[in-house]
């Protein structure tokens, strides 16, 4: 399973979580949509591609860039 970073800006209440999730959601592949609207980011899961995620996003007023900053689980031995 793929996991999607992605920094929203905009995204700052309920009511923008709520959007960005349903845009989200509807992108062919997303199986689950996480978001923190304190922190403006968005973790999708899935096998979704990036493009289509740009694409769910690019006619909403919210801007949304990938981010590679996020701490990655140790693998279990």
């Amino acid at each position: 399973m793929r996991h999607l970073h992605l920094v929203v800006g905009g995204m700052g209440c309920r009511r923008c979580v709520r959007e960005v999730t349903a845009r989200l959601r509807d992108v062919a592949g997303v199986e689950r949509v996480v978001a923190d609207a304190t922190r403006n980011r968005v973790v999708l899961s899935g096998s979704m591609e990036a493009d289509d995620v740009m694409r769910a996003l690019s006619a909403s007023t919210f801007t949304a860039r990938f981010v590679t900053d996020e701490p990655v689980a140790a693998p279990r031995s």
